[in-house]
């Protein structure tokens, strides 16, 4: 283990002391109710869940079509070299990679389009914080499936570019469990769909 395998490990242990050294003394000293989840979840505004989830929605989506793009460009550019008429239609992979950032953006739209200014200044009705969570877990459910989705295709088709410089008739083989990979995204979105099926406008209180 070197430096910085110990600096990391002493810094876990000091902040798993601190939270224990936290929470032993809100117990001890009769204050144990501060640890209340529901009310901290609660004071935080349903707008920014709905900020974090499309955020998180948009920039997971990115990342993994970016880091997709990086793994299977490099493969194909380096192939290419070598072979240069897998230079083309190789570019499959990249077209499948940047789709995966295209689904992100279009969740964060529809996520976006509930996200309405509240006409009351009593606060916020318990259907604005179901559509603030909601959008946050959709949002998580699409970045985070959009992410592996762009790191499984970038990968296969890395694959793909080596083993159609390889052999040509190992191309098309290949591509069949890249769409497979790509289908990863899809089903982050519908997931993410299903999870904002029956969040509502902002309504505000009553």
């Amino acid at each position: 283990m070197g430096y910085v395998g110990y600096a990391r490990y002493a810094l876990n242990a000091t902040v798993v002391f601190l939270a224990i050294w936290a929470g032993l003394y809100l117990l001890l000293t009769g204050r144990g109710e501060r640890f209340n989840v529901g009310g901290y979840l609660l004071r935080i505004s349903p707008y920014m869940w709905s900020v974090y989830g499309i955020a998180l929605c948009i920039g997971l989506s990115v990342v993994g079509a970016a880091w997709g793009i990086f793994i299977t460009g490099s493969s194909i550019l380096g192939a290419a070299v070598r072979t240069p008429r897998i230079a083309t239609k190789n570019l499959i992979s990249i077209i499948f990679c940047e789709v995966v950032a295209i689904y992100g953006v279009i969740m964060a739209i529809v996520f976006s389009a509930k996200v309405s200014a509240v006409a009351s200044s009593k606060g916020f009705a318990p259907s604005d914080y179901y559509t603030g969570f909601s959008l946050f877990w959709g949002g998580i459910a699409v970045g985070v499936s959009n992410l592996i989705c762009g790191v499984a295709v970038g990968i296969t088709g890395s694959n793909a570019a080596v083993a159609d410089a390889h052999d040509q008739q190992l191309f098309v083989k290949i591509l069949v469990i890249e769409i497979f990979g790509s289908i990863i995204g899809l089903f982050g979105l519908i997931v993410g769909l299903l999870v904002t099926g029956k969040a509502e406008d902002f309504v505000g209180a009553i």
